[in-house]
C-alpha cells in the first residue's frame, strides 16, 4: 500500500486530482461551520438534543452536522440527489425526456440542466421549511419577510455551490463528486458516534465494534462479489489471416447499482417531513409514522431501497444492448444462442442477482434503528457506525479506489486492488 501511494504520488495528473478533490472538500468543511445570518445558534443545538429520534438526525447526518448548526451547506447535497431521482423518473413516463436521453452527450447536458433548475426549486423549498420550523422554535428572534428571504437565499445559494463543487470534482478530482460530498459529511459525524460509543452502556460498547467490523466485511464481500459468465469469440477470417478466438467473461457485480439507492431512499424519505413544515395539520401524522425507528418507516425505506436497486441497475446495464454487441463482435455465451436468448439469459442471472444485492441493501440500511429499538443503542453511535453509514463509506471509497486503480494501471504501475 506505501509503494502504491509513493508511486501515485509520482504521477503528475493523478497528484492535481487528489489535491484538488481535498482542496474542494476543506471548502466543505469550512462552509459547513460558518453559520447563516440571523439565528440563534444555542437554541438550534437545544433543539437538536431533543429530536434525537426524528428525522432531521439522519438528514444531520447527511449534511455532517451542518444543519444542527444552521450553516451555509445546512442542506447538504439532499436537494440535488431527489432532484436527480425525479428527473431520472421522469425520463421513464415523458417521452421528451426519454428522447433526449439517447441522444448522447448533448441530451445529457440538457436533463443535467433540468436536474440543476430542479434543485434550486427543492433547495429553496426545503430552506423555507426550516426556516419556519426553526423561527416556531425561537431559533430566528426578531426575523420578518426580509430577513426569511435572506435566510432562504443563503441556504439555496450554499446548495447550488455544493452542486457546482461535486460536478468539478467528478469532471477534475477523483471519484464521483456527489458520492464524496456525502462520504466527507458521515466522516465528519463519526466522532460525535464515537463519543456516543464510549458513553454508552455496556451491551453497547463491548458488542458494537464486532457488529461494526462484522457490517464492514459484509458490504466489501458484497460489493466486490460477481458472477462471471463465460463468453467464447468465434475465430474470423481475414484474408489470410485468422484474427479473433479466445475465451473471456463478462463481470456481474452482485451490486450494480452501489450505494445509490440508499441515497436515493434517504432522500426520498425526508420528503414528508420537509411538506409538513408547511402543512402544520401533517405535523402529527408525519412525527408518528416518519420516525426512523418506526416500523412504518422501514419498510417503506426498504421497498423504496429494493426498488431503486432495480430501477438503476436497469439503467446501468441493458441486456439487449449487451447481447447485439456480443453477437456484433463474434461472441457468444457457451450453451446459449446468440441474439434474444442471450439477453434473456443474460436478464434471468441479472434479476437473481439485483434481488439478493437489493435485500442486502435494505437490511444494512434498517439495521441501525433495529439496534436502537431492541438492543438500546444510542442514536448517535448507530447512525453515524452503523449500516447505511458503513455502506456509503465503504462504498464510496471502494469506487474512488477503483478510480485511481484504472488511473495507475493507464501509467503501467502495479494496482493495489488485488
Amino acid at each position: 500500500m506505501l509503494s502504491w501511494l509513493a508511486n501515485a504520488w509520482r504521477v503528475p495528473e493523478l497528484r492535481k486530482r487528489v489535491l484538488f478533490t481535498a482542496s474542494v472538500l476543506a471548502v466543505y468543511r469550512l462552509g459547513s461551520w460558518i453559520p447563516a445570518p440571523g439565528i440563534d445558534q444555542a437554541a438550534i443545538a437545544s433543539y437538536f438534543s431533543g429530536a434525537g429520534g426524528s428525522i432531521l438526525t439522519l438528514l444531520n447526518l447527511f449534511s455532517g452536522s451542518a444543519l444542527s448548526r444552521f450553516s451555509l451547506f445546512a442542506l447538504g447535497i439532499m436537494p440535488y440527489v431527489t432532484a436527480s431521482i425525479i428527473i431520472q423518473l421522469l425520463t421513464v413516463v415523458i417521452p421528451s425526456l426519454e428522447r433526449l436521453q439517447k441522444e448522447g452527450e448533448a441530451g445529457y447536458a440538457k436533463i443535467t440542466q433540468y436536474t440543476r433548475y430542479l434543485t434550486v426549486a427543492l433547495a429553496a423549498a426545503q430552506s423555507l421549511g426550516y426556516a419556519f420550523l426553526f423561527k416556531r422554535q425561537g431559533a430566528l428572534p426578531n426575523v420578518n419577510a426580509g430577513k426569511m428571504v435572506i435566510i432562504v437565499l443563503t441556504l439555496t445559494g450554499g446548495c447550488v455551490l455544493l452542486m457546482w463543487m461535486g460536478e468539478m470534482i467528478t469532471k477534475r478530482g477523483i471519484g464521483n463528486g456527489i458520492s464524496l460530498l456525502i462520504f466527507a459529511s458521515i466522516l465528519a459525524y463519526a466522532p460525535a458516534g464515537i463519543s456516543a460509543w464510549l458513553h454508552g452502556g455496556t451491551l453497547e460498547r463491548l458488542f458494537f465494534p464486532i457488529i461494526a467490523i462484522g457490517i464492514v466485511v459484509a458490504v466489501v464481500f458484497v460489493q466486490e462479489g460477481q458472477r462471471r459468465i463465460p463468453v467464447q469469440y468465434a475465430r474470423r477470417q481475414l484474408g489470410n489471416r485468422q484474427t479473433g478466438g479466445g475465451s473471456t467473461y463478462m463481470p456481474l457485480r452482485v451490486n450494480m447499482a452501489g450505494v445509490i439507492p440508499v441515497i436515493f431512499a434517504a432522500a426520498i424519505m425526508a420528503l414528508p417531513p420537509t411538506i409538513a413544515e408547511f402543512v402544520p395539520s401533517w405535523t402529527g401524522f408525519v412525527n408518528r409514522n416518519f420516525l426512523p425507528s418506526s416500523w412504518w418507516y422501514l419498510l417503506v425505506e426498504a421497498v423504496l431501497i429494493i426498488v431503486f436497486t432495480y430501477f438503476y441497475t436497469s439503467v446501468q446495464f441493458n441486456p439487449v444492448d449487451q447481447a447485439d454487441n456480443l453477437r456484433k463482435y463474434g461472441g457468444y455465451i457457451p450453451g446459449i444462442r446468440p441474439g434474444p436468448p442471450t439477453a434473456a439469459y443474460l436478464d434471468r442471472v441479472l434479476q437473481r442477482l439485483t434481488l439478493f444485492g437489493a435485500l442486502f441493501l435494505a437490511t444494512i440500511a434498517v439495521a441501525p434503528s433495529i439496534f436502537i429499538r431492541y438492543f438500546g443503542f444510542s442514536q448517535a453511535t448507530s447512525r453515524a457506525l452503523g449500516g447505511t453509514s458503513v455502506l456509503i463509506v465503504v462504498g464510496v471509497a471502494l469506487d474512488t479506489m477503483r478510480q485511481m486503480e484504472s488511473q495507475m494501471m493507464m501509467r503501467h504501475y502495479e494496482g493495489f486492488l488485488r
